[in-house]
């Protein structure tokens, strides 16, 4: 079985957007070769630091609002 990390990368950043707070930041408490990805793809700031949580870009904020309503939401 061959894993698609694009589309992992996808889901933990639609779960990022579903913890945000402070309006930007995420709690991290994802895997780390996930969340480097994310980091060099620009969707979230250096995730490697003492916070819990981690700061998305403005691209990532758009991604992740469009991938949790794409993945999460019913539609009407």
């Amino acid at each position: 079985m061959e894993i698609d990390h694009d589309k992992i990368d996808e889901a933990v950043l639609a779960l990022l957007w579903l913890t945000l707070h402070d309006g930007y930041r995420a709690w991290k408490g994802f895997d780390w070769a996930t969340m480097n990805r994310l980091y060099e793809k620009g969707l979230i700031c250096d995730p490697v630091n003492k916070t819990k949580s981690v700061v998305l870009t403005d691209e990532g904020l758009q991604k992740a609002e469009e991938l949790f309503k794409a993945l999460f939401t019913r539609q009407p």
